[in-house]
């Protein structure tokens, strides 16, 4: 679904991705780990186009979309939820998930699916999205990337200040939507990046590990405790 051939990215005179390559595969969890400050928002956003390829490609389904904007790959059935959530705090819930279906028609519904998915969303269907908890906002923030109905999910560290029970739900809807899509549609690619170790380790089938801008081991979700991944997260 989503292959990354050296790409090569700088902030000013700094270094921050260095000929890196990866790939996601539909119906596969891609989980990146890594401290802080190694590359891994960057990379995300590199993926999306939130900020622009130096060199190297990024092709969805064989198709390169390194050049296209990130409106673009939503067209072409990217989604993303950024680090922090980003929703828009003087909106409601409603008016959030309709940004998700900016790019079609006025009269396009809000898939339904998306409050089976998140039940709290319908409760609070006219709430400001400011209003919501943290958790509440990173469940909008994910279904508003789902609205579009997307073949890649790209989420950037989606339990960050979440209280556990939510973080589960969340993982729970990360699994189902890898394993079946939405409403037993299309299976999904995801990308997620994550610091929770326990919770990569839970949802992922394949991890990649990054340090300074490159990936120094990768493999099998199944096999990180294993393979040390636990211990390259402390160091």
């Amino acid at each position: 679904m989503l292959k990354i051939e050296g790409v090569n990215q700088y902030y000013g005179g700094s270094h921050i991705l260095r000929n890196l390559s990866m790939e996601a595969k539909v119906g596969e969890v891609t989980v990146i780990l890594g401290r802080n400050g190694v590359g891994k928002t960057t990379l995300l956003k590199s993926m999306m186009g939130v900020v622009p390829v130096k060199t190297g490609s990024v092709l969805l389904d064989g198709t390169d979309i390194t050049k296209d904007t990130p409106y673009e790959r939503v067209r072409k059935g990217v989604g993303y939820v950024p680090q922090g959530r980003e929703i828009f705090g003087r909106l409601t819930v409603q008016e959030n998930l309709r940004m998700g279906l900016a790019y079609k028609s006025g009269s396009t519904p809000i898939p339904p699916e998306l409050f089976e998915l998140f039940p709290v969303l319908k409760a609070m269907i006219n709430r400001r999205g400011g209003d919501l908890s943290g958790g509440q906002q990173q469940q909008l923030a994910i279904a508003r990337a789902l609205a579009a109905g997307p073949k890649l999910l790209i989420l950037d560290e989606p339990t960050e200040g979440i209280q556990p029970s939510i973080i589960k739900d969340i993982g729970r809807v990360i699994r189902m939507l890898a394993d079946k899509g939405m409403n037993g549609g299309q299976k999904m690619a995801i990308v997620l990046v994550e610091q929770f170790y326990d919770f990569a380790a839970e949802l992922a089938d394949e991890y990649l590990v990054m340090e300074r801008g490159e990936i120094i081991q990768r493999g099998r979700g199944a096999n990180m405790e294993a393979e040390g991944v636990r211990a390259l997260m402390s160091i």
